[in-house]
């Protein structure tokens, strides 16, 4: 322990401290001579050394006002700062799992032939980037605007990027907190990467995923020829979101499954009209509806014989036909949600 005279000596020392042309800066030639600044990572360990040389009579550490510690005795009470090395030539100090509120000045304030010198070190902490907000999975109608907001936190600022993970790669959207789509396509559909990024450590991403809801549009529909008593499939394939619903007509007339030894199959995207023995009774046009809750589409397919010249119902007589079942499906597909 020192003797009381060195308090009263530390003390006006301390006061020194914030009298302009006293304190000694590092680089100076004169002792105590302390490091220009400090950065650490938060949670890491920062030391602070303070070289001295066999003329100082008296150490002591401060952060801003407040004494750390005096020679080897400890004035604060935070168990995070300790000693580490006391000899004629080095003073230093450690403070463990350095936090935010950690950065800040810190002098070194020494007594040699009765006069007071400080020398001072700046404690630099960095942070690693952290998304603390992020616009949550969403569900929009094609042609709407959307909004994507990303809140990341980090020392230094973080840079906050969207890219785009489409199934024709990563396409870059961004470099901002906010992604903003207006007149939003099928296309834009999917997941979103935000990625936060200081250089102190590893970005942190995360993502969010777009549903894109448009109405069906059939994709593939082929007419087929197959003979009488051989098995015939008709396709119909339909892109939409939320999945189409389909339902086959011939004519005027709904088909369902089991009636006249048919099997309609839906598969996803795909739906398939089965006939187990093909009769002359069956081949004609048949239309395949697809509906969702943004419309409805359809199509017309021929089933026909082999050899047989397509020709079919008059054009103008099978567009009508296609505009009494579109509104007709359409009118039931609302009436059912």
């Amino acid at each position: 322990m020192y003797h009381p005279a060195y308090w009263i000596v530390f003390s006006a020392t301390t006061a020194l401290l914030f009298i302009p042309g006293v304190p000694v800066r590092s680089g100076d030639a004169t002792f105590p001579k302390a490091m220009d600044n400090v950065t650490v990572r938060q949670g890491e360990s920062a030391t602070l050394r303070c070289t001295i040389d066999d003329r100082v009579t008296r150490v002591a550490w401060l952060n801003r006002s407040t004494i750390l510690y005096a020679g080897n005795d400890k004035w604060s009470i935070d168990p995070r700062v300790i000693i580490l090395v006391n000899t004629p030539t080095q003073y230093s100090i450690m403070i463990q799992n350095v936090d935010v509120y950690d950065e800040g000045p810190y002098t070194c304030s020494v007594q040699t032939d009765n006069h007071p010198k400080t020398s001072r070190v700046h404690l630099i902490v960095q942070v690693p980037p952290q998304i603390m907000n992020i616009s949550s999975d969403i569900t929009v109608n094609e042609g709407s605007s959307v909004t994507l907001l990303c809140l990341a936190i980090g020392r230094p600022e973080p840079t906050v990027t969207w890219r785009h993970l489409s199934v024709k790669g990563q396409g870059f959207v961004s470099e901002d907190e906010y992604l903003e789509i207006s007149d939003i396509k099928r296309d834009q559909s999917g997941e979103y990467e935000c990625s936060a990024l200081n250089d102190v450590a590893a970005p942190d991403v995360r993502k969010v995923k777009i549903t894109v809801n448009y109405p069906p549009y059939i994709s593939k529909a082929k007419n087929t020829g197959v003979s009488v008593g051989q098995k015939g499939i008709l396709s119909c394939e339909a892109s939409a979101v939320p999945m189409a619903e389909f339902q086959w007509f011939k004519e005027d007339t709904r088909l369902a499954t089991g009636l006249d030894g048919v099997r309609i199959e839906n598969k996803g995207r795909i739906s398939t009209l089965t006939f187990f023995n093909v009769s002359e009774k069956d081949y004609g046009n048949y239309t395949c509806v697809a509906t969702n809750k943004l419309g409805n589409t359809n199509a017309s397919i021929t089933l026909y014989e082999p050899g047989a010249v397509i020709d079919g119902v008059n054009s103008a007589s099978r567009a009508l036909a296609c505009l009494w079942l579109s509104g007709t499906f359409f009118a039931h597909f609302f009436i059912k949600f």
